[in-house]
C-alpha cells in the first residue's frame, strides 16, 4: 500500500483536517461533500491545546493568530448575581504546561482555512454536490457510489459524515441517537452593541440550576458568540439550526443576571438558533476492513467540554500519520484505532459527566465540587498530543 489512495466522505472540519494531514504526508486523497457548495454553518468553537498542536502541524498557526480570540483568563460566574465562582487561566498557564493555549474561533473561519489549504495542494481534491448513497468493499479496494450514479474506488475509505453518518450505519447497522434531556441555543451578537461592563472578561461561563451559558468573542472581536443550555423533558424537532425567538430564550433564562440577559436581548433574530442534544454509546470499533470512521461519525460527543471539533481534528492528524507509517491498510487502521479509541471514549463519557456538574442545582458549591480546576484541565484532557502520540 505505497502511498494509498484515500477517499473521505464529508468535508466538515474533521474530513478537511484529515485530508490536509494526508496531503502533507504525501498521500493521495479525495473528499466528497453532499452540500452543493462548500460552506460551514454554525458559530464559535473552542480549540484546546491538543487541537492547536494539530493545527500548527498542519501549517495553520497563522490562521489561529489572525482569526481566533485568545483568552487569557476566563471567569465562571453565578447565574443570579454574576459574582465570580472561579477564575480559570486559558492562556499562559496552559502554554507553560502543555506548550499551547486555548483558542476561540468562528467555525466558518477554521473551515475556510482548511479548505483553502487542501485546494492549494490539489484544486480537484474536493467534490461538492456529491451525496454518497452506497459503499462496498472487497479484498482489494473500497468503493463509494454517488447519487449521480458514478462510483469511485480507493484503497481506504473514511466516513467523516457527521453524527447521523451513513457510513457508520452501513458498517454497524442502525444506532439511533438518544435524546439527553438538554436543549441549546446559539447566537451571535455584534460586539459594538454589547456594554463593556458585562464583558469582564470577554470569555465567560455562567452557571445556574439546570442551565449553563458560555460566551466569547469571535471574528477578531467583531461578534460575541454564545451558547445557552437548558433542560427539557422532550424534544422532537430535527436539526441544529432551528429558528428560535428571543422571547423564548429570555423566558427560559428569567431571573438571570443582566450580564447574561443583556446580550441575549441584543441577538439579531436571524442569528438565534436552537437544537436538542442527542447522544450515542461509544462503539467498540470504528473499522471494517478498508473502511473507517472519523469525528462525530465515530464518536458524537456532548458539547459540555467543547471537544467535538477538537476530537475530529485529532482523529484526522493521527489517521494520516498511521496511514503514512504503514505498508498495509489493516495495520494502518489498527494503529489509528489503538491511538484514538480510548482517548475519544474518555472524552465522550467525561463530557456527559461535565453536563451534570455544570447543571447541578447547588450552583454555590461549584468551586468545591470542581476542586478549583476547570472541568477539562482537571481531567488531564490536555496531556494528549496528536502530533507525538504513538501510532
Amino acid at each position: 500500500m505505497t502511498k494509498p489512495h484515500v477517499g473521505i466522505i464529508g468535508a466538515g472540519i474533521g474530513g478537511l483536517a484529515a485530508a490536509l494531514a494526508m496531503q502533507r504526508a504525501g498521500l493521495r486523497v479525495r473528499i466528497f461533500e453532499q452540500a452543493p457548495q462548500l460552506a460551514e454553518v454554525g458559530a464559535g468553537i473552542s480549540l484546546s491545546p491538543t487541537a492547536a498542536h494539530a493545527l500548527n502541524d498542519l501549517g495553520l498557526h497563522d490562521t489561529l493568530e489572525a482569526k481566533a480570540y485568545k483568552p487569557e483568563d476566563q471567569c465562571v460566574r453565578h447565574w443570579r448575581d454574576g459574582r465570580p465562582l472561579m477564575w480559570v487561566n486559558r492562556g499562559q498557564a496552559l502554554f507553560d504546561k502543555y506548550g499551547e493555549r486555548y483558542y476561540l474561533i468562528h467555525r466558518a473561519d477554521l473551515h475556510d482555512a482548511l479548505a483553502r489549504a487542501v485546494r492549494a495542494n490539489d484544486p480537484d481534491a474536493i467534490t461538492v454536490d456529491a451525496r454518497c448513497v452506497g459503499i462496498t468493499q472487497d479484498a482489494a479496494s473500497a468503493t463509494l457510489k454517488l447519487a449521480s450514479g458514478t462510483t469511485h474506488t480507493f484503497d481506504v475509505l473514511v466516513g467523516a459524515d457527521g453524527s447521523r453518518s451513513m457510513v457508520r450505519h452501513h458498517l454497524f447497522g442502525a444506532l439511533e441517537p438518544q435524546y439527553t434531556g438538554y436543549i441549546a441555543w446559539r447566537g451571535l451578537v455584534p460586539m459594538h452593541l454589547v456594554p463593556q461592563e458585562i464583558l469582564q472578561p470577554p470569555s465567560g461561563v455562567f452557571l445556574g440550576p439546570g442551565h449553563l451559558v458560555n460566551r466569547y468573542p469571535v471574528r477578531n472581536g467583531e461578534l460575541l458568540n454564545f451558547v445557552a443550555f437548558a433542560e427539557r423533558a422532550d424534544w422532537t424537532e430535527e436539526g441544529w439550526s432551528i429558528r428560535s425567538t428571543v422571547k423564548e430564550l429570555l423566558d427560559e433564562f428569567e431571573g438571570w443576571t443582566s450580564w447574561v440577559r443583556r446580550f441575549m436581548e441584543l441577538v439579531p433574530p436571524n442569528q438565534l438558533f436552537k437544537w436538542g442534544l442527542f447522544d450515542r454509546e461509544p462503539l467498540s470499533s470504528w473499522t471494517r476492513d478498508r473502511i473507517t470512521l472519523l469525528g462525530d461519525a465515530a464518536h458524537p460527543v456532548l458539547p459540555f467540554l467543547g471537544h467535538g471539533a477538537v476530537l475530529a481534528i485529532e482523529d484526522g492528524l493521527v489517521l494520516a500519520r498511521a496511514l503514512a507509517a504503514s505498508t498495509r491498510h489493516d495495520d494502518a487502521l489498527e494503529r489509528y484505532e489503538r491511538a484514538r479509541m480510548e482517548r475519544a471514549a474518555f472524552v465522550v463519557l467525561q463530557s456527559r459527566q461535565a453536563g451534570k456538574t455544570f447543571h447541578d442545582p447547588d450552583t454555590d458549591s461549584y468551586k468545591e465540587r470542581s476542586k478549583g480546576r476547570s472541568a477539562d484541565e482537571g481531567l488531564g484532557l490536555f496531556s494528549y498530543n496528536p502530533v507525538t502520540q504513538a501510532v
